[in-house]
């Protein structure tokens, strides 16, 4: 059987490969979601929902029904506490992923891959798509994890050694949503905001320009939105996403990216980009 791990920093990242994870789940691959924090930093959309000090457990449990509306077999939460956005108070937090050990951090997530041997694992690109201190401390650390997971001197502790054929970094083609973005302001769905009206950053063009495979999850976009939806607490009524039309979110997010990390792919994939994670293994 095939194996697949996805490893974000908050509940709703997953969102990003939505369509890729219930693709490989309904074709039969074990698809495992970890998640460094349950996003205790996050918006709360209506007050109802839940409470500063409630918002945690609820987005885990949005999580957890995120994760059976995509197929998702298993959910690991690395119990860190969301770090909120850089320079903010919540950065200082001891429980805050930043504040962690790294090789304590790095220790996990080498103890779950030889614990659940995916032959896929998949993360953050380099910038964690917007530079939120949480997705680049989880890009750095299952970086560093990936090859010492076969290592049988690093970390004994964390079980017998695996190692997984395939690392991927997620990528949002940031270009693809600021057109969205702009036509659905043009239009008068939403007032803009956001990435819509903020330049792209270098690491974000280079990002999508090294992209090497891609997943068209068109057939699965209303799965894919059904269970963004799930995480009320971040989605309500009046975020832009709601508000702007399907046709326009399904032209901007009706495929996936990934670049292939290890093993160093040949230049061709960039030019001739690949439709399988699982490819060649």
């Amino acid at each position: 059987m095939q194996k697949l791990m996805a490893i974000f920093a908050h509940p709703d990242d997953e969102g990003a490969i939505a369509g890729t994870l219930a693709h490989y789940a309904q074709n039969g691959t074990e698809v495992t979601l970890v998640c460094a924090t349950r996003g205790e930093v996050g918006e709360i959309s209506d007050p109802n929902l839940a409470t500063r000090e409630t918002l945690g457990e609820v987005r885990a449990q949005e999580l957890n029904t995120a994760c059976a509306i995509l197929g998702i077999q298993r959910l690991k939460l690395l119990d860190y506490r969301d770090s909120g956005m850089d320079g903010t108070a919540e950065n200082e937090d001891p429980r805050a992923l930043v504040q962690a050990n790294p090789d304590e951090v790095i220790g996990k997530i080498v103890g779950l891959i030889r614990e659940l041997k995916p032959d896929v694992v998949v993360t953050f690109e380099p910038f964690g798509w917007y530079g939120h201190p949480d997705h680049i401390a989880v890009y750095k650390c299952v970086t560093a994890a990936y090859p010492l997971v076969g290592d049988a001197a690093a970390y004994p502790e964390a079980g017998e050694p695996w190692q997984p054929q395939r690392l991927y970094y997620a990528v949002i083609p940031f270009s693809r949503f600021q057109g969205m973005i702009k036509e659905a302001v043009a239009s008068g769905y939403i007032d803009g905001g956001g990435f819509g009206d903020s330049d792209l950053q270098e690491s974000q063009i280079e990002a999508e320009q090294e992209v090497t495979h891609v997943i068209d999850i068109h057939s699965l976009f209303d799965t894919k939105q059904e269970a963004m939806a799930a995480h009320h607490t971040q989605f309500g009524e009046d975020h832009m996403f709601s508000r702007i039309p399907r046709e326009m979110m399904f032209k901007a997010s009706g495929d996936e990216h990934f670049i292939q990390v290890e093993p160093s792919p040949p230049e061709s994939f960039s030019q001739n980009r690949l439709s399988d994670l699982f490819a060649g293994i």
